[in-house]
């Protein structure tokens, strides 16, 4: 069955769309069929990807229903599809409601769709507005990337009132995994957030801390994932090794930290 993934922080700045990139790509070497959805307006995803032309369809028609979701499908790598944002996704979180029901949009189009894939990602904005709310709506499994910093912590307490409203709402319990990102380890900190973590989040972070290194930030520019622009590199590693963490839910505990 494939899994529906939202890669969300309504913080931006935690590295989570590099985690989405490369936890992607890791997964599509692995030879899992994955497909990610860019669902930031901002596009940065397609960007990563090496997609830098501004008028492309995607997911915004799809939700509109003016495309099917196999005309603003793309291969973007083996194993590897995307759909891009689209110009219009910022005028999606605009829309009144005319009646109509706007936060299952995304439900809506996904429904049927893709049942080939192994895993479907959606790379979710950073902000709390009608796009996520079409995310939680479309999903049962929730990816948030957090960096190992105070101010991460903050919004991931946001985030998870926002969860728990959610749930409410709509009678589910979320799968629930923490991956961490950008982390330090020469900053005492990055340490106190992790335990923060492993405390309030007991067999719910990913086994592996993803380092920050000036080869994350570089690959985008170059339109390649760490496992294309640096294979060999300690980030690639750390996300191949990530990958498997997501596959096998290996996490991490105060034990084996």
């Amino acid at each position: 069955m494939t899994r529906l993934v939202a890669i969300i922080n309504q913080k931006g700045g935690v590295g989570k769309t590099t985690t989405t990139v490369n936890l992607c790509h890791a997964l599509a070497e692995l030879g899992k069929k994955v497909t990610v959805i860019d669902f930031d307006p901002q596009g940065h995803l397609a960007v990563s990807f090496g997609i830098i032309t501004h008028d492309i369809s995607g997911i915004d028609l799809a939700m509109l229903k003016e495309r099917t979701l196999e005309d603003v499908t793309l291969t973007v790598r083996e194993n590897l599809q995307l759909i891009p944002a689209g110009s219009k996704l910022k005028d999606v979180e605009q829309m009144s409601s005319n009646g109509a029901p706007r936060g299952v949009l995304l439900r809506d189009a996904l429904r049927g769709q893709l049942e080939d894939q192994d895993f479907i990602f959606i790379d979710c904005p950073p902000s709390s507005g009608l796009l996520v709310a079409n995310a939680l709506i479309a999903t049962h499994e929730i990816l948030v990337p957090m960096a190992s910093d105070f101010l991460a912590l903050q919004g991931l307490s946001h985030l998870m009132a926002t969860v728990k409203r959610f749930e409410g709402a709509l009678k589910r319990q979320y799968k629930l995994s923490v991956v961490i990102s950008r982390f330090m380890s020469t900053r005492r900190i990055s340490g106190q957030v992790l335990n923060i973590l492993l405390l309030h989040f007991p067999n719910q972070v990913l086994a592996t801390v993803i380092r920050e290194t000036a080869l994350l930030a570089e690959c985008p520019s170059f339109g390649q994932s760490i496992l294309e622009y640096s294979p060999k590199s300690r980030s690639a590693r750390d996300f191949r090794n990530l990958a498997n963490d997501f596959l096998e839910n290996r996490v991490m505990t105060n034990d084996n930290k």
